[in-house]
């Protein structure tokens, strides 16, 4: 989440996260300054919530889930740039990012909507709405081969679509996309055994766009959905370990990995050819990741926002240190 970790803005959310419990095998394999460093430092404050990479220059974007400002940091320099101060567009929050193949930088308010920008002008150039605002808590997007965007709400068990279509009716009428709309309805598909509320948060999607994984942050679960007309909607059987704590998820191939927020963890998994099977290959878990909340391999790197969320106000206690992106090896 933030989300609920994911955003811990939302009061219940965070009440929640706060009592969840860290699963999963811690990995020592190296020290921490081996597979552990600094990639970007972020401005005072940042606080960041979710990253993405630009696929045409490689430039990365980050979110500050406290203040809605976006950053940008780009390949060679140490320090990123403020992209969108706080405040842009009315926005106090930003959760989920991704820059689409045409250069147009998604950006999430949780409460609000989503806010498309050019990332040559920083134009705002469409807008989305949250249904339900009383209830809606939206926390992660993907955008599939297709050109299609979707997301989870961690206030209710569904996951949103916006079709290339409704995008570009919006691109051709003022940037005006009203409302999402519905693809995914997971509260159905829970296990009966499950001990906590569903609470999705971050979502991934396989190369073709045939599925979407989608995570049920606390309790543990991933959830295969299909992105044809049926969204047919699967638990993944998992082998070796749960998903607890999962915030963001990215997917390449047959491999995914799920950043475990209060766990400090970063996790890999290997799916079977239909996504319906997974199995833990491999797990770093280390106090240096600092509530750890998305993940984005780019130019040979795995790069990992630490959030800090608890250092920061009714979250926790203490002073952060510097704010970060970090570079995870063996992963």
């Amino acid at each position: 989440m933030p989300h609920p970790i994911r955003r811990w803005a939302a009061p219940a959310a965070a009440v929640l996260l706060l009592a969840l419990t860290a699963c999963g095998n811690s990995d020592a394999t190296a020290p921490a300054a081996d597979r552990i460093s600094t990639a970007y430092e972020l401005p005072d404050g940042a606080y960041p919530e979710s990253i993405t990479a630009d696929p045409r220059t490689g430039d990365i974007y980050a979110s500050s889930f406290l203040t809605g400002a976006v950053y940008r940091a780009t390949p060679g320099n140490p320090k990123a740039e403020t992209f969108l101060p706080a405040g842009t567009d009315g926005r106090k929050t930003a959760n989920g990012v991704k820059v689409d193949s045409a250069g147009r930088l998604w950006v999430i308010d949780h409460t609000a909507g989503i806010a498309v920008y050019d990332t040559t002008t920083r134009a705002l150039v469409a807008r989305f709405d949250v249904p339900a605002p009383d209830k809606a808590f939206l926390n992660d997007l993907v955008i599939t081969p297709d050109g299609s965007v979707y997301v989870t709400d961690s206030g209710r068990p569904v996951v949103y679509r916006i079709a290339p279509e409704q995008i570009a009716d919006a691109l051709a009428h003022g940037g005006h996309g009203g409302e999402l709309r519905v693809h995914a309805d997971l509260g159905a598909a829970k296990d009966p055994a499950a001990q906590q509320a569903m609470v999705l948060n971050g979502l991934a999607a396989d190369d073709a766009g045939r599925y979407l994984i989608v995570v049920d942050m606390t309790n543990g679960d991933l959830y295969r959905v299909a992105t044809d007309a049926s969204a047919a909607v699967r638990k993944v059987a998992l082998t070796g370990g749960n998903a607890v704590d999962g915030d963001g998820l990215e997917m390449h191939g047959d491999t995914l990995w799920v950043v475990h927020n209060k766990g400090n963890a970063v996790s890999r998994w290997q799916f079977d050819a239909d996504g319906t099977k997974a199995e833990l290959r491999h797990r770093i878990t280390d106090p240096a990741l600092d509530i750890p909340t998305s993940i984005v391999h780019t130019g040979g790197h795995a790069l990992v926002t630490v959030s800090q969320f608890d250092k920061n106000g009714p979250y926790g206690a203490g002073t952060p240190a510097p704010f970060r992106i970090v570079d995870i090896t063996q992963l």
